[in-house]
């Protein structure tokens, strides 16, 4: 099942996750990597992290498509995936959402 987000509604679906997610970038060899990082809701789709210097900010700098995943606060609710442009500097990433789906698997365990 998913549920589209609007990046108006962000801040709220944020409130109903777990207080970290999962950073999915992209490797110069293409490969996806992945990292868990605290995020700051500045609001209006505007998020930002610390990735530190080395690999992350690497894969940021160079591929800015990035996505978040952040996981349900319990086992029956919704991830929220995020979809946005990247910057960083100093291994901070200021991060734009442009596109959010709340999403559950129609299978239960």
């Amino acid at each position: 099942m998913t549920v589209t987000v609007s990046i108006d509604e962000l801040s709220a679906a944020l409130a109903e996750q777990v207080g970290w997610c999962y950073l999915l970038t992209i490797s110069d060899d293409g490969q996806t990597r992945i990292l868990a990082v605290t995020v700051d809701d500045l609001g209006a789709g505007m998020l930002r992290f610390d990735v530190g210097t080395k690999g992350t900010a690497a894969n940021v700098a160079a591929h800015r498509r990035v996505t978040l995943l952040f996981p349900p606060q319990r086992p029956d609710g919704m991830s929220l995936i995020v979809d946005g442009t990247a910057t960083v500097e100093d291994g901070t990433v200021s991060f734009v959402a442009d596109a959010a789906v709340k999403h559950r698997s129609a299978l239960r365990v």
